[in-house]
C-alpha cells in the first residue's frame, strides 16, 4: 500500500533527473560525483517510496518508464525551486549568487568569457558559474530540459516557453590572404562578396547559417560564394585555412583582437550603410523565476562584450586606418 507519509530528498530526485538525462548510469554517477552503487540505492529507494518504476535497466540501455516521463517535469521543477529558495534564504533576492549553468556558443565564449569570469570574481563573489558551450541547438534543448539556467545565442531564438532579451549586435569584419585586392577596404559591398571564396564553420553553427544568409541578401547563391568542402569546428581554425591561402572569412568583430595574430593576414570592413551584423541575447525559460538575476548576468557580457570590441577597433585602426 502507498505510504502517504513517504517524502523523496532532493538527493533522490536529482539522481532521477540526471539518470533520466543521461540515459546512463556510470555518466550520471560521475556528473553527481558520487558512486554508481550510491546511485543506484538512491534511485531503489525512490521507486520503492513512491511504488513506481522510473528508470527500465538492462544490460544494453537505459530507459525512461512512461511514468518517469510523466513525473521527470516535476522533479526538474522541484529542484530548480530548491535552488531559488537556496538563493532567497542567502539574502540575495535578486543578485547574482549561488549556481548558475550557463550554456553559450563557441562563436561568443573565448571573446567574452574570460572578462565575465574576471568580473564575477570581483563584484558577485558567491555566484559560481557553470559554463556549457555549445551549438545553439542543443543548448536551447537543454535549456526547455531544465539541464541549463541560461544562455547566450544568437538571436531570434526558436521555439515556445524561451524568452529573448537582446544584449548586443555586431558586425562582421572581413579576414583576407596577404595581397587580397580587398585587403585594406573600408567600403565593401555585399555583391563584392561574390570577389570571395568564403570559409565557414561546420553545419551547425549559427555563425555559418548568417553568413549563408548575407550570401542570399547580396543575391548570391550561398554556394558559389563559399567553400562548400572545407569547413571547421572553430573560428582559429579557420583563420589558419586563410593563412594557408584557402579562402577567406567574416570573423564578429568581438573576435579580430583574439583571432587576427598574423600580419600575413590582412583586413576589409563593410561600408557603413551595409548591415553585416549578428544580434547576440540572452535566453531562458518563461516559467524561470529568477530572471532578474539572468537580466544582471546579460549586463556582465554586454560589458565584456564591449571590452572585447574596443579591443578589436584598435587592430582594425592600425591595420586599415
Amino acid at each position: 500500500m502507498f505510504d502517504k507519509e513517504y517524502r523523496p530528498t532532493l538527493a533522490q530526485l536529482r539522481t532521477f533527473v540526471t539518470i533520466a538525462e543521461n540515459k546512463h548510469f556510470g555518466t550520471a554517477a560521475q556528473k553527481l560525483r558520487i558512486s554508481q552503487p550510491s546511485l543506484s540505492q538512491a534511485l531503489v529507494a525512490l521507486e520503492q517510496g513512491l511504488e513506481i518504476q522510473l528508470i527500465e535497466r538492462s544490460t544494453r540501455k537505459v530507459i525512461v518508464t512512461s511514468a518517469g516521463e510523466r513525473l521527470l517535469p516535476y522533479a526538474k521543477a522541484t529542484l530548480e525551486a530548491a535552488d531559488i529558495f537556496l538563493t532567497h534564504a542567502r539574502g540575495t533576492h535578486g543578485e547574482l549568487a549561488g549556481p548558475l549553468t550557463i550554456g553559450m556558443i563557441p562563436t561568443v565564449t573565448p571573446y567574452v568569457l574570460p572578462q565575465i569570469l574576471t568580473d564575477i570574481k570581483t563584484q558577485f563573489p558567491d555566484l559560481e558559474p557553470r559554463i556549457v558551450e555549445e551549438q545553439t541547438t542543443h543548448l536551447t534543448q537543454k535549456l526547455r530540459d531544465g539541464q541549463l539556467d541560461m544562455a547566450i545565442i544568437a538571436l531570434p531564438a526558436e521555439g515556445s516557453g524561451l524568452v529573448s532579451v537582446p544584449l548586443y549586435r555586431e558586425r562582421f569584419s572581413i579576414v583576407l590572404p596577404e595581397g587580397h585586392p580587398l585587403s585594406g577596404h573600408t567600403d565593401v559591398t555585399l555583391s563584392q562578396i561574390k570577389d570571395l571564396e568564403l570559409l565557414l564553420l561546420d553545419d551547425g553553427h549559427c555563425l555559418r547559417d548568417q553568413i549563408m544568409d548575407l550570401c542570399r541578401r547580396a543575391d548570391l547563391n550561398p554556394s558559389d560564394a563559399t567553400n562548400s568542402i572545407t569547413r571547421a569546428s572553430s573560428l582559429t581554425t579557420i583563420i589558419q585555412l586563410v593563412l594557408g591561402g584557402l579562402g577567406s572569412t567574416l570573423l564578429p568583430e568581438s573576435a579580430i583582437a583574439t583571432e587576427y595574430t598574423n600580419d600575413k593576414l590582412s583586413l576589409a570592413t563593410f561600408r557603413d550603410d551595409v548591415v553585416a551584423e549578428r544580434e547576440i541575447g540572452l535566453v531562458f525559460r518563461a516559467s524561470a523565476a529568477r530572471s532578474e538575476e539572468f537580466r544582471h548576468f546579460g549586463e556582465l557580457v554586454v560589458q565584456a562584450f564591449e571590452a572585447a570590441v574596443a579591443r578589436s577597433r584598435k587592430v582594425l585602426a592600425e591595420k586599415i586606418g
